[in-house]
């Protein structure tokens, strides 16, 4: 008899790419931003779902399509009928952080199925880091024959990532940067979300630093054109085009769009020599789970979060 399985996948693009490699099985699309906005530790929740709801909405002017969202987790409802369930997500801290969200829905729903991760990352022959979608059929084959089964442990560390994130200490995260799992990007991933909060001395995240080093050092001929970089020179970021746009845009006030493209202000100049900490000005108050970013900075002669102290320039 055939196994019944049951695929969660990172996004309707990767579903529908499975289906027209005639995945058969039931597929679950989880759709979601974690990475971002207010979360509550209680996924399992009405809480939860109206807190995201609403930060979607007021950042990202997305209005969640309530039926379709239930009509997906309903197919957790009756969870005994899978054999197994397997997790398709990617190396980068977008991925990360809903592969928690995920594995603790399923824990707090009492799920014990085998769980299994397929995850994509640094692929034989490739020099860069890759998505499941830019895998080859082949390649993507070869990734699902040899999905890694989740141990206990590796469940337990995932519990305690996603109780911390929605915890109010973010450095809490250190000592699991150099903890062994099956999670193989979770170190990279947990290094990088603590530097997109704002570095001391700047007031930019690695993220937003880079950004502009690329204005700096590339001829940028559009804020378009500059999103297209942004995409593709984020490191382990993952963050969709909407998200990197309000970053872009934020950090407007360090570049100037002529006819002739777009090029760093003066601003611009002393924010990448760290001559000012430009943090309030920017003032990016993305919250990350129980953490609005504002409130700490990252400090490299220390390496952890500092709290923030307010006064001017």
């Amino acid at each position: 008899m055939a196994k019944r399985i049951l695929h969660i996948t990172n996004g309707s693009n990767l579903t529908d790419y499975l289906r027209d490699l005639d995945f058969e099985d039931e597929i679950l699309t989880w759709q979601e931003m974690l990475c971002e906005g207010p979360t509550i530790p209680s996924i399992n929740s009405t809480e939860f779902f109206e807190v995201r709801a609403s930060f979607l909405k007021s950042y990202y002017n997305i209005e969640v399509n309530n039926s379709e969202l239930q009509k997906e987790l309903e197919k957790l409802d009756d969870a005994d009928r899978y054999d197994e369930i397997n997790l398709w997500f990617e190396f980068d801290l977008f991925c990360h952080i809903n592969l928690l969200g995920v594995i603790n829905l399923l824990h707090q729903k009492e799920i014990n199925k085998p769980l299994y991760l397929i995850s994509s990352g640094r692929v034989e022959g490739e020099k860069n880091l890759m998505g499941l979608c830019e895998l080859s059929p082949v390649q993507l084959r070869n990734h699902y024959k040899d999905k890694v089964r989740l141990t206990d442990d590796d469940k337990d560390l995932a519990i305690t990532l996603w109780r911390t994130y929605c915890g109010k200490d973010h450095n809490i995260f250190k000592p699991y940067i150099v903890k062994k799992s099956n999670f193989t990007y979770m170190s990279n991933c947990l290094k990088a979300h603590l530097k997109r909060f704002p570095h001391q001395k700047s007031g930019l995240s690695v993220l937003e630093a880079n950004i502009l080093r690329i204005v700096k050092d590339n001829h940028v001929k559009s804020e378009h054109h500059l999103l297209g970089y942004s995409l593709n020179y984020q490191g382990y970021y993952g963050f969709s085009d909407i998200q990197l746009k309000r970053i872009i845009s934020k950090l407007s006030l360090f570049f100037d769009v002529t006819e002739d493209g777009v090029e760093l202000n003066r601003k611009g100049h002393e924010a990448l020599l760290k001559r000012y900490n430009y943090a309030s000005e920017i003032n990016n108050d993305m919250t990350y789970g129980g953490v609005n970013r504002l409130e700490f900075q990252f400090s490299v002669e220390e390496n952890k979060l500092v709290k923030t102290i307010f006064n001017g320039n």
